[in-house]
């Protein structure tokens, strides 16, 4: 998990790039503030300003470590351009995602050690989330929306903050998914987001600085997705 510049800077929605390489329809930055997506995330979206003109960034890709930016047009890009995130898109999803992690604190510690078996954080405010629970009555999940949404209210501080991979390891809780982890940067640190008092968990994703900043939450289905498996979706209202 690389040190993305919307984990440094999460409030950046605009900077200057040159462009290290290109084809028609795709380029690549020698920074960008975009979230590359992962981890059932998608990716941010913008525009590039260049020379010619605007042109939209579709989404953003990863081909052998090397991030390309997709672009609506099979235009190809040269010198210096200004770099523009969709700063509403990126606010859904970042709500989304910090609600998530909420809601998975609240299924670890009322059902302890149940673990994430996926997710889909979406950018028109819909998402959801799997769990290895069984024998759980699902109109108890369906209610856990409004313990979200009192922490939501609460106005819950919400940082990012890095530990050694082999301290995460040892830490029980820190990683939850049953079949992936985030990866460590270079040096061996792994990106965990606190929410103070409620939640603390690796995660490579784009989150508020603060729960009170998200619209509230609302649990839509559960659904049984085998013995083993249930399914939350969920939106913003």
């Amino acid at each position: 998990m690389a040190v993305y510049l919307c984990h440094q800077f999460p409030d950046m929605h605009e900077h200057a790039a040159v462009v290290l390489a290109a084809e028609p329809g795709r380029v690549l930055l020698d920074r960008s503030a975009l979230h590359p997506g992962g981890g059932g995330q998608v990716s941010d979206t913008g525009w590039i300003e260049h020379a010619g003109g605007i042109v939209p960034i579709t989404g953003v890709e990863s081909d052998d470590e090397v991030v390309w930016h997709l672009l609506g047009a099979p235009v190809e890009l040269s010198g210096e351009v200004l770099v523009r995130v969709d700063a509403d898109r990126r606010s859904r999803v970042a709500q989304l995602h910090t609600d998530s992690h909420i809601l998975n604190a609240i299924v670890f510690e009322r059902f302890p050690g149940t673990l994430v078996t996926g997710a889909q954080i979406n950018d028109d405010g819909t998402g959801r989330m799997d769990f290895d629970l069984t024998e759980i009555d699902n109109d108890v999940l369906r209610s856990l929306d409004t313990d979200v949404n009192d922490i939501i209210r609460r106005e819950v501080e919400v940082r990012s903050i890095y530990v050694a991979a082999v301290e995460a390891d040892a830490t029980s809780g820190l990683v939850r998914s049953l079949s992936v982890a985030p990866p460590p940067t270079p040096d061996g640190q792994l990106r965990v987001i606190e929410i103070d008092g409620i939640d603390r968990q690796a995660c490579g994703g784009t989150h508020l600085a603060n729960t009170g900043a998200s619209r509230p939450f609302r649990i839509m289905k559960v659904e049984s997705k085998g013995k083993r498996n249930r399914r939350i979706r969920f939106v913003l209202d």
